[in-house]
């Protein structure tokens, strides 16, 4: 099983689209047993909360559910529990990296380092772009996917 924590700086945008987006696709082609899917914030400003409202909307549009996510925090003790932590900016990168005291086995990336135009995923807290945000985190975890399936 191939564990995947998808990290932002609140849990309450990126990430959780990320999680839910991935969730979606590995649904769809009959391999969801073989993904533990998760998301969390490098911070505590959220907290508790749900999904932002913008962001449901979204991903209610495409018939995806995020009933009953609510932030969390990514801890250090994370790090053993998952194989793979996929940030949305250098920002995230920088934070994991800190809190896992480096990154020992290569488990950290960016979302969009899987794709042609490795760059971050714009945070729509502050752009107010939910559209474009969900286009950049659809590309990756579409990417992130074909990288992982042609490892296997």
């Amino acid at each position: 099983m191939t564990r995947i924590m998808f990290v932002c700086l609140g849990n309450i945008c990126r990430s959780p689209m990320a999680e839910f987006f991935m969730k979606e696709l590995v649904k769809q082609r009959h391999i969801a047993e073989d993904f533990y899917i998760a998301s969390a914030a490098t911070s505590s400003d959220e907290l508790g909360n749900p999904v932002y409202p913008p962001v449901q909307k979204l991903l209610n549009s495409r018939g995806i559910s995020c009933r009953g996510k609510t932030a969390v925090q990514l801890k250090y003790a994370d790090y053993d529990k998952y194989d793979m932590f996929i940030g949305m900016d250098s920002g995230n990168l920088r934070d994991m990296k800190r809190l896992f005291g480096g990154d020992p086995k290569n488990k950290v990336s960016l979302l969009l380092d899987y794709t042609d135009h490795p760059r971050n995923v714009a945070d729509p807290w502050y752009t107010r772009n939910f559209h474009e945000a969900e286009a950049d985190i659809e590309c990756g975890c579409r990417a992130l996917l074909e990288y992982l399936l042609s490892k296997k």
